[in-house]
Protein backbone atom coordinates (compact mmCIF):
# COMPACT_ATOMS: atom_id res chain seq x y z
CA UNK A 1 0.00 0.00 0.00
CA UNK A 2 3.20 2.07 0.64
CA UNK A 3 4.63 1.58 -2.32
CA UNK A 4 1.13 2.55 -4.27
CA UNK A 5 1.22 5.86 -2.46
CA UNK A 6 4.56 6.77 -3.86
CA UNK A 7 4.16 5.80 -6.98
CA UNK A 8 0.77 7.80 -7.11
CA UNK A 9 2.91 10.51 -5.83
CA UNK A 10 5.70 10.27 -8.24
CA UNK A 11 3.16 10.14 -11.21
CA UNK A 12 1.69 13.47 -10.02
CA UNK A 13 5.13 15.06 -9.40
CA UNK A 14 5.49 16.36 -13.37
CA UNK A 15 1.35 16.71 -13.95
CA UNK A 16 2.11 18.00 -17.14
CA UNK A 17 4.70 15.64 -18.47
CA UNK A 18 2.17 12.85 -17.24
CA UNK A 19 -0.41 14.40 -19.19
CA UNK A 20 1.00 14.23 -22.29
CA UNK A 21 1.77 10.59 -21.76
CA UNK A 22 -1.70 9.59 -20.70
CA UNK A 23 -3.00 11.28 -23.86
CA UNK A 24 -1.11 9.93 -26.46
CA UNK A 25 -1.61 6.79 -25.04
CA UNK A 26 -5.43 7.07 -24.83
CA UNK A 27 -5.69 8.58 -28.27
CA UNK A 28 -3.31 5.81 -29.51
CA UNK A 29 -6.13 3.58 -27.81
CA UNK A 30 -8.92 5.39 -29.06
CA UNK A 31 -8.02 5.76 -32.79
CA UNK A 32 -7.16 1.21 -32.52
CA UNK A 33 -10.58 0.56 -31.08
CA UNK A 34 -12.10 2.64 -33.97
CA UNK A 35 -9.99 1.26 -36.35
CA UNK A 36 -10.60 -2.56 -35.43
CA UNK A 37 -14.16 -2.11 -35.47
CA UNK A 38 -14.02 -0.34 -38.78
CA UNK A 39 -11.83 -3.57 -40.29
CA UNK A 40 -14.57 -5.93 -39.01
CA UNK A 41 -17.48 -3.88 -40.11
CA UNK A 42 -15.93 -3.79 -43.47
CA UNK A 43 -15.46 -7.54 -43.68
CA UNK A 44 -18.76 -8.57 -42.48
CA UNK A 45 -20.40 -5.88 -44.92
CA UNK A 46 -18.03 -7.77 -47.71
CA UNK A 47 -18.60 -10.98 -47.19
CA UNK A 48 -22.47 -10.53 -46.70
CA UNK A 49 -22.48 -8.58 -50.61
CA UNK A 50 -20.72 -11.38 -51.86
CA UNK A 51 -22.56 -14.63 -49.85
CA UNK A 52 -26.25 -12.42 -49.55
CA UNK A 53 -26.51 -10.91 -53.28
CA UNK A 54 -23.93 -12.52 -56.11
CA UNK A 55 -21.82 -15.41 -55.35
CA UNK A 56 -23.87 -17.89 -52.56
CA UNK A 57 -21.35 -20.13 -50.43
CA UNK A 58 -21.01 -22.33 -52.74
CA UNK A 59 -21.63 -22.58 -56.32
CA UNK A 60 -22.33 -25.72 -58.25
CA UNK A 61 -21.26 -25.83 -62.40
CA UNK A 62 -21.16 -28.47 -64.76
CA UNK A 63 -17.80 -29.49 -65.51
CA UNK A 64 -15.72 -27.42 -68.13
CA UNK A 65 -18.25 -24.43 -67.86
CA UNK A 66 -16.53 -21.88 -65.67
CA UNK A 67 -13.07 -22.20 -68.21
CA UNK A 68 -15.41 -21.74 -71.48
CA UNK A 69 -18.97 -20.23 -69.92
CA UNK A 70 -21.65 -21.42 -72.46
CA UNK A 71 -25.42 -21.78 -73.52
CA UNK A 72 -24.70 -25.56 -74.09
CA UNK A 73 -22.62 -26.61 -71.24
CA UNK A 74 -25.10 -26.92 -68.48
CA UNK A 75 -26.40 -29.79 -65.90
CA UNK A 76 -28.65 -31.76 -67.60
CA UNK A 77 -29.89 -33.43 -64.20
CA UNK A 78 -30.43 -30.00 -62.57
CA UNK A 79 -33.86 -30.90 -61.21
CA UNK A 80 -32.52 -33.87 -59.61
CA UNK A 81 -29.25 -32.27 -57.82
CA UNK A 82 -31.97 -29.32 -56.40
CA UNK A 83 -33.73 -31.91 -55.56
CA UNK A 84 -30.93 -33.96 -53.31
CA UNK A 85 -29.93 -31.03 -52.19
CA UNK A 86 -33.04 -29.55 -50.54
CA UNK A 87 -33.77 -32.71 -48.98
CA UNK A 88 -29.83 -32.30 -47.66
CA UNK A 89 -30.91 -29.38 -45.77
CA UNK A 90 -29.26 -26.70 -48.26
CA UNK A 91 -30.93 -23.37 -49.60
CA UNK A 92 -30.31 -23.85 -53.34
CA UNK A 93 -31.70 -21.64 -56.66
CA UNK A 94 -30.60 -23.04 -60.02
CA UNK A 95 -29.82 -19.99 -62.48
CA UNK A 96 -29.79 -19.90 -66.58
CA UNK A 97 -27.03 -17.94 -68.08
CA UNK A 98 -26.37 -16.48 -71.17
CA UNK A 99 -25.58 -13.54 -73.33
CA UNK A 100 -26.80 -11.63 -75.94
CA UNK A 101 -27.15 -7.91 -76.97
CA UNK A 102 -29.75 -5.89 -75.45
CA UNK A 103 -31.77 -2.29 -77.38
CA UNK A 104 -34.47 0.06 -76.73
CA UNK A 105 -34.98 2.93 -79.48
CA UNK A 106 -31.48 3.82 -81.24
CA UNK A 107 -29.24 2.95 -78.29
CA UNK A 108 -28.04 -1.14 -77.84
CA UNK A 109 -25.61 -3.20 -75.27
CA UNK A 110 -24.23 -6.22 -74.49
CA UNK A 111 -26.22 -8.24 -71.99
CA UNK A 112 -25.76 -10.73 -69.35
CA UNK A 113 -29.03 -12.97 -69.57
CA UNK A 114 -29.65 -14.66 -66.14
CA UNK A 115 -32.97 -16.55 -65.72
CA UNK A 116 -34.33 -17.64 -62.05
CA UNK A 117 -37.27 -18.82 -60.03
CA UNK A 118 -38.16 -15.89 -58.04
CA UNK A 119 -39.44 -17.59 -55.08
CA UNK A 120 -36.57 -19.98 -54.45
CA UNK A 121 -34.05 -17.20 -55.58
CA UNK A 122 -35.14 -14.82 -52.56
CA UNK A 123 -34.12 -17.82 -50.07
CA UNK A 124 -30.16 -17.73 -51.66
CA UNK A 125 -29.76 -14.07 -52.43
CA UNK A 126 -30.78 -10.49 -51.40
CA UNK A 127 -30.65 -9.75 -54.87
CA UNK A 128 -34.57 -9.00 -54.76
CA UNK A 129 -34.17 -6.61 -52.36
CA UNK A 130 -31.57 -4.24 -54.27
CA UNK A 131 -34.52 -2.90 -56.65
CA UNK A 132 -34.38 0.86 -56.93
CA UNK A 133 -37.16 1.22 -59.08
CA UNK A 134 -40.02 -0.71 -59.44
CA UNK A 135 -40.42 -4.00 -58.59
CA UNK A 136 -38.47 -7.29 -58.58
CA UNK A 137 -39.55 -10.65 -60.97
CA UNK A 138 -42.89 -11.98 -60.95
CA UNK A 139 -42.94 -15.46 -62.07
CA UNK A 140 -46.61 -15.01 -63.37
CA UNK A 141 -45.43 -12.05 -65.45
CA UNK A 142 -42.88 -13.72 -67.84
CA UNK A 143 -43.23 -11.17 -70.16
CA UNK A 144 -41.27 -8.83 -67.92
CA UNK A 145 -37.77 -8.03 -66.61
CA UNK A 146 -35.12 -6.54 -64.22
CA UNK A 147 -32.27 -5.01 -65.48
CA UNK A 148 -29.10 -3.41 -64.19
CA UNK A 149 -28.96 0.43 -63.00
CA UNK A 150 -26.21 1.21 -65.83
CA UNK A 151 -27.81 -0.63 -68.44
CA UNK A 152 -31.15 1.20 -67.84
CA UNK A 153 -28.81 4.25 -67.92
CA UNK A 154 -27.24 3.25 -71.30
CA UNK A 155 -30.38 2.36 -72.87
CA UNK A 156 -32.13 5.41 -71.88
CA UNK A 157 -35.02 2.84 -69.96
CA UNK A 158 -37.24 3.76 -67.31
CA UNK A 159 -39.57 1.14 -65.32
CA UNK A 160 -42.75 0.66 -67.65
CA UNK A 161 -40.12 0.79 -70.72
CA UNK A 162 -39.39 -1.87 -73.26
CA UNK A 163 -36.32 -3.89 -74.41
CA UNK A 164 -35.37 -6.18 -77.10
CA UNK A 165 -33.25 -8.99 -76.37
CA UNK A 166 -31.23 -10.65 -78.79
CA UNK A 167 -29.27 -13.86 -78.99
CA UNK A 168 -28.58 -17.08 -80.20
CA UNK A 169 -30.98 -19.86 -79.32
CA UNK A 170 -29.75 -23.42 -78.35
CA UNK A 171 -30.94 -24.86 -81.37
CA UNK A 172 -29.12 -22.54 -83.26
CA UNK A 173 -32.18 -20.46 -84.27
CA UNK A 174 -31.86 -16.34 -83.32
CA UNK A 175 -33.56 -15.65 -80.24
CA UNK A 176 -35.69 -12.63 -79.67
CA UNK A 177 -37.92 -11.08 -77.85
CA UNK A 178 -39.11 -8.01 -76.29
CA UNK A 179 -39.66 -7.27 -72.27
CA UNK A 180 -41.64 -4.76 -70.35
CA UNK A 181 -38.96 -3.24 -67.69
CA UNK A 182 -40.88 -4.49 -64.10
CA UNK A 183 -37.48 -3.15 -62.61
CA UNK A 184 -34.09 -0.95 -62.13
CA UNK A 185 -31.63 -2.66 -59.90
CA UNK A 186 -29.24 -0.71 -57.39
CA UNK A 187 -26.12 -1.03 -57.18
CA UNK A 188 -25.49 -5.25 -57.01
CA UNK A 189 -21.92 -6.22 -58.88
CA UNK A 190 -19.72 -4.46 -61.94
CA UNK A 191 -21.11 -7.22 -64.31
CA UNK A 192 -24.85 -7.16 -63.31
CA UNK A 193 -24.88 -3.21 -62.91
CA UNK A 194 -23.80 -2.89 -66.54
CA UNK A 195 -25.74 -5.29 -68.70
CA UNK A 196 -27.55 -7.65 -66.29
CA UNK A 197 -30.93 -8.65 -67.50
CA UNK A 198 -32.87 -11.03 -64.96
CA UNK A 199 -35.96 -12.67 -66.39
CA UNK A 200 -38.08 -15.26 -64.74
CA UNK A 201 -36.98 -19.30 -65.92
CA UNK A 202 -39.93 -19.80 -67.61
CA UNK A 203 -39.07 -16.66 -69.91
CA UNK A 204 -35.16 -17.53 -70.15
CA UNK A 205 -35.71 -21.21 -71.51
CA UNK A 206 -38.53 -20.12 -73.60
CA UNK A 207 -36.31 -17.26 -75.07
CA UNK A 208 -33.68 -19.29 -75.17
CA UNK A 209 -35.21 -22.65 -76.63
CA UNK A 210 -34.02 -24.47 -73.32
CA UNK A 211 -35.95 -27.06 -71.95
CA UNK A 212 -33.99 -28.29 -68.83
CA UNK A 213 -30.83 -28.01 -67.53
CA UNK A 214 -29.32 -25.38 -65.45
CA UNK A 215 -25.70 -23.86 -65.97
CA UNK A 216 -25.45 -23.05 -62.42
CA UNK A 217 -26.70 -23.68 -58.95
CA UNK A 218 -26.48 -21.45 -56.01
CA UNK A 219 -26.08 -22.77 -52.39
CA UNK A 220 -26.39 -21.10 -49.54
CA UNK A 221 -25.27 -23.87 -46.28
CA UNK A 222 -26.86 -23.93 -42.81
CA UNK A 223 -25.36 -21.54 -40.22
CA UNK A 224 -24.02 -24.34 -38.06
CA UNK A 225 -21.68 -25.91 -40.68
CA UNK A 226 -18.79 -24.41 -42.09
CA UNK A 227 -17.58 -24.39 -45.31
CA UNK A 228 -15.32 -27.19 -45.55
CA UNK A 229 -17.93 -29.87 -44.14
CA UNK A 230 -20.23 -28.47 -46.78
CA UNK A 231 -18.01 -29.28 -49.59
CA UNK A 232 -17.37 -32.47 -48.50
CA UNK A 233 -21.53 -32.92 -48.43
CA UNK A 234 -22.01 -31.55 -51.48
CA UNK A 235 -19.96 -33.49 -53.39
CA UNK A 236 -21.30 -36.44 -53.55
CA UNK A 237 -25.10 -34.86 -54.03
CA UNK A 238 -23.88 -33.29 -57.09
CA UNK A 239 -21.35 -36.02 -58.53
CA UNK A 240 -20.21 -35.59 -61.79
CA UNK A 241 -20.18 -31.56 -61.37
CA UNK A 242 -18.02 -29.24 -60.10
CA UNK A 243 -18.75 -27.80 -56.47
CA UNK A 244 -16.45 -24.69 -55.63
CA UNK A 245 -16.77 -22.75 -52.30
CA UNK A 246 -17.06 -18.82 -52.77
CA UNK A 247 -13.14 -18.95 -51.32
CA UNK A 248 -12.01 -21.30 -54.56
CA UNK A 249 -14.35 -18.54 -56.49
CA UNK A 250 -12.94 -15.64 -55.65
CA UNK A 251 -9.21 -16.67 -54.15
CA UNK A 252 -7.90 -13.08 -54.17
CA UNK A 253 -11.00 -11.73 -52.18
CA UNK A 254 -10.34 -14.91 -49.66
CA UNK A 255 -6.83 -13.89 -49.12
CA UNK A 256 -7.53 -10.73 -48.41
CA UNK A 257 -9.57 -11.79 -45.90
CA UNK A 258 -7.46 -13.94 -43.96
CA UNK A 259 -4.44 -11.82 -44.30
CA UNK A 260 -6.58 -8.84 -42.75
CA UNK A 261 -6.31 -9.55 -38.86
CA UNK A 262 -2.44 -9.83 -39.33
CA UNK A 263 -2.08 -6.61 -41.36
CA UNK A 264 -4.65 -5.19 -37.96
CA UNK A 265 -2.47 -6.54 -35.50
CA UNK A 266 0.44 -4.96 -37.20
CA UNK A 267 -1.19 -1.31 -37.70
CA UNK A 268 -1.69 -2.01 -33.65
CA UNK A 269 1.61 -2.23 -33.12
CA UNK A 270 2.89 0.26 -34.98
CA UNK A 271 0.88 2.72 -33.47
CA UNK A 272 1.67 1.55 -29.90
CA UNK A 273 5.51 1.24 -30.71
CA UNK A 274 4.87 5.02 -30.51
CA UNK A 275 3.01 5.30 -27.97
CA UNK A 276 5.74 2.72 -26.33
CA UNK A 277 8.46 5.41 -27.44
CA UNK A 278 6.81 8.34 -25.33
CA UNK A 279 6.40 6.24 -22.44
CA UNK A 280 9.66 4.79 -22.39
CA UNK A 281 10.44 8.63 -22.89
CA UNK A 282 8.56 9.99 -19.74
CA UNK A 283 10.08 7.10 -17.16
CA UNK A 284 13.50 7.12 -18.41
CA UNK A 285 13.31 10.98 -17.40
CA UNK A 286 11.45 10.31 -14.38
CA UNK A 287 14.33 7.84 -12.96
CA UNK A 288 17.24 10.29 -13.94
CA UNK A 289 15.25 13.09 -12.14
CA UNK A 290 15.35 10.88 -9.32
CA UNK A 291 18.60 8.88 -9.23
CA UNK A 292 19.63 10.41 -5.62
CA UNK A 293 16.15 9.61 -4.36
CA UNK A 294 16.32 5.78 -5.69
CA UNK A 295 19.80 5.72 -4.52
CA UNK A 296 18.61 7.00 -0.54
CA UNK A 297 15.92 4.14 -0.89
CA UNK A 298 18.20 1.53 -1.68
CA UNK A 299 20.17 2.90 0.85
CA UNK A 300 17.44 2.28 3.61
CA UNK A 301 16.01 -1.07 2.66
CA UNK A 302 14.76 -0.88 -0.87
CA UNK A 303 15.42 -3.71 -2.32
CA UNK A 304 15.92 -3.78 -6.22
CA UNK A 305 12.70 -5.64 -6.50
CA UNK A 306 11.00 -3.25 -4.71
CA UNK A 307 12.41 -0.14 -6.79
CA UNK A 308 11.30 -2.65 -10.26
CA UNK A 309 8.00 -2.36 -8.46
CA UNK A 310 7.75 1.31 -7.88
CA UNK A 311 8.46 1.99 -11.60
CA UNK A 312 5.96 -0.29 -12.87
CA UNK A 313 3.31 0.51 -10.36
CA UNK A 314 4.09 4.40 -11.96
CA UNK A 315 3.47 3.10 -15.47
CA UNK A 316 0.42 1.13 -14.69
CA UNK A 317 -1.61 4.18 -13.03
CA UNK A 318 -0.74 5.92 -15.73
CA UNK A 319 -1.92 3.16 -18.24
CA UNK A 320 -4.96 2.40 -16.30
CA UNK A 321 -5.97 6.19 -16.45
CA UNK A 322 -5.05 5.77 -20.02
CA UNK A 323 -7.29 2.82 -20.86
CA UNK A 324 -10.25 3.87 -18.98
CA UNK A 325 -10.00 7.27 -20.91
CA UNK A 326 -9.72 6.02 -24.04
CA UNK A 327 -12.55 3.20 -23.40
CA UNK A 328 -15.04 6.08 -22.40
CA UNK A 329 -14.46 8.05 -25.75
CA UNK A 330 -14.90 5.58 -27.71
CA UNK A 331 -18.12 4.47 -26.55
CA UNK A 332 -19.44 7.75 -28.27
CA UNK A 333 -17.52 7.16 -31.32
CA UNK A 334 -18.53 3.61 -32.00
CA UNK A 335 -21.97 4.58 -31.68
CA UNK A 336 -21.63 7.14 -34.04
CA UNK A 337 -19.74 4.41 -37.22
CA UNK A 338 -21.93 1.61 -35.86
CA UNK A 339 -25.49 3.85 -36.52
CA UNK A 340 -24.26 6.14 -38.94
CA UNK A 341 -20.65 5.16 -40.61
CA UNK A 342 -18.41 6.73 -42.92
CA UNK A 343 -19.87 8.13 -46.77
CA UNK A 344 -17.24 6.39 -49.22
CA UNK A 345 -18.84 8.01 -52.00
CA UNK A 346 -21.63 8.05 -54.71
CA UNK A 347 -23.43 4.40 -54.75
CA UNK A 348 -21.72 1.42 -56.23
CA UNK A 349 -18.91 4.19 -56.85
CA UNK A 350 -16.81 1.50 -55.79
CA UNK A 351 -16.33 -2.39 -56.24
CA UNK A 352 -13.40 -4.97 -55.35
CA UNK A 353 -13.20 -7.96 -57.81
CA UNK A 354 -16.26 -7.08 -59.83
CA UNK A 355 -17.90 -6.80 -56.07
CA UNK A 356 -19.67 -3.59 -55.18
CA UNK A 357 -19.01 -1.98 -52.17
CA UNK A 358 -21.41 -0.65 -49.55
CA UNK A 359 -21.46 3.63 -49.79
CA UNK A 360 -21.27 3.25 -46.22
CA UNK A 361 -18.63 1.64 -44.24
CA UNK A 362 -20.41 0.64 -40.94
CA UNK A 363 -18.36 -0.43 -37.53
CA UNK A 364 -19.21 -3.99 -36.52
CA UNK A 365 -17.81 -3.32 -32.75
CA UNK A 366 -17.56 -6.84 -30.55
CA UNK A 367 -15.68 -7.57 -27.67
CA UNK A 368 -12.31 -8.54 -29.15
CA UNK A 369 -12.46 -4.95 -31.23
CA UNK A 370 -12.33 -3.72 -27.77
CA UNK A 371 -9.98 -5.99 -25.76
CA UNK A 372 -7.45 -6.31 -29.14
CA UNK A 373 -5.90 -3.09 -28.59
CA UNK A 374 -5.84 -3.33 -24.94
CA UNK A 375 -4.22 -6.33 -24.65
CA UNK A 376 -1.57 -5.09 -27.44
CA UNK A 377 -1.01 -1.56 -25.71
CA UNK A 378 -0.25 -3.62 -21.93
CA UNK A 379 1.91 -5.50 -24.09
CA UNK A 380 3.98 -2.88 -25.98
CA UNK A 381 3.74 -0.72 -22.58
CA UNK A 382 5.64 -3.45 -20.45
CA UNK A 383 8.24 -3.46 -22.92
CA UNK A 384 9.24 0.26 -23.26
CA UNK A 385 8.94 0.42 -19.31
CA UNK A 386 10.88 -2.54 -18.77
CA UNK A 387 14.59 -1.04 -19.42
CA UNK A 388 13.68 2.29 -17.30
CA UNK A 389 12.99 -0.29 -14.57
CA UNK A 390 15.44 -2.61 -14.23
CA UNK A 391 17.77 0.36 -14.90
CA UNK A 392 16.66 1.93 -11.76
CA UNK A 393 16.47 -1.60 -10.06
CA UNK A 394 20.52 -1.98 -10.31
CA UNK A 395 21.27 1.38 -9.88
CA UNK A 396 23.95 1.27 -6.66
CA UNK A 397 23.00 3.46 -3.97
CA UNK A 398 26.24 5.37 -3.02
CA UNK A 399 27.02 6.25 -6.97
CA UNK A 400 22.89 7.11 -6.95
CA UNK A 401 23.58 9.29 -3.88
CA UNK A 402 26.99 11.19 -5.05
CA UNK A 403 24.93 11.88 -8.47
CA UNK A 404 24.93 15.10 -10.05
Amino acid sequence: MKLSRMAWRNVWRNSRRSWVTICAMSIGLLVMIEYAGLVRGYLQQMERQILEVEIGDVQIHAKGYRDDPSLFIRMSDSDAVVTALEAAGFKVSPRLLGAGLAAAADNSSGAMLLGLDPKRDAAVSKVSQMVAKGQWLDATKPGEAVIGRWLARTLELTVGGEIVVLSQAADGSTANEVYKIRGILGSVGHGIDRGGVFLTSDAFRELMSLPKGAHRIIVRIPTDMSLSQAELALKPLAAGHEVKTWKALLPVLAQMFEATQGAMTIMFLIIFVAVGIVLLNTMLMAVFERVQEIGILKALGFSPFSVLRLIFIESGIQTAISVAIGVLLSIPATWYMTEHGLEMGPEGGISLQGVALARVWYAAPSVDTLLLPIFVLLFVIFFAVLYPAVKAAVIRPVEAIRHR
